[in-house]
């Protein structure tokens, strides 16, 4: 007979696995004709969100902390793997993903930070024939296109404190 008020280790033990991986599972964003992958290392813990992809790309980055290819991410047997508190969006790198919204067009949102005054690069796959707009100014600091933020086919910059969030136009 069973204690009603007594919960088993192995009970406590598939709680904490459960909840572990659920915390780690990826969030998918369906945006586009394939959907989108947000993965996150929580804690500064590796991470890793199956995806069924052959290759992965950074649409948007969501922390402070910065996603650097090779370092605070990557991709191997089908997964894309996240360290170091690294946490952002996913697409297929040969998929056209791309973030775009539903119904079509070629725009992504993305937020580009330059901290203590810094030069960062934020990457994007912009191409050519694309564009980058500012849509929202999050700093004090003059956030001139030229000056103190521009953008090259794979990515965005800022320098000098100029923090917002841009605007891609891909153009297919």
């Amino acid at each position: 007979m069973s204690n009603p008020g007594k919960v088993s280790l192995s009970a406590i033990a598939a709680f904490v696995v459960g909840i572990s991986l659920q915390a780690t599972a990826p969030v998918v964003h369906a945006q586009g004709p394939r959907p989108n992958v947000y993965c996150a290392s929580n804690d500064n813990r590796f991470a890793r969100c199956p995806v069924a992809w052959r290759d992965a790309q950074l649409i948007q980055q969501k922390s402070q902390v910065s996603c650097v290819r090779g370092q605070t991410w990557g991709f191997d047997r089908g997964s894309i793997w996240v360290d170091r508190g690294c946490r952002a969006e996913f697409a297929d790198a040969r998929g056209g993903g791309w973030g775009r919204p539903p119904g079509g067009g070629g725009a992504v949102q993305i937020r580009c930070e330059s901290s203590g005054n810094s030069y960062r690069m934020c990457p994007a796959n912009i191409g050519r024939g694309g564009g980058v707009r500012i849509v929202r100014q999050l700093s004090s600091a003059s956030c001139r296109q030229g000056d103190s933020w521009g953008w090259q086919p794979n990515g965005i910059w800022v320098n000098r404190g100029c923090r917002a969030d841009f605007v891609v136009d891909r153009r297919y």
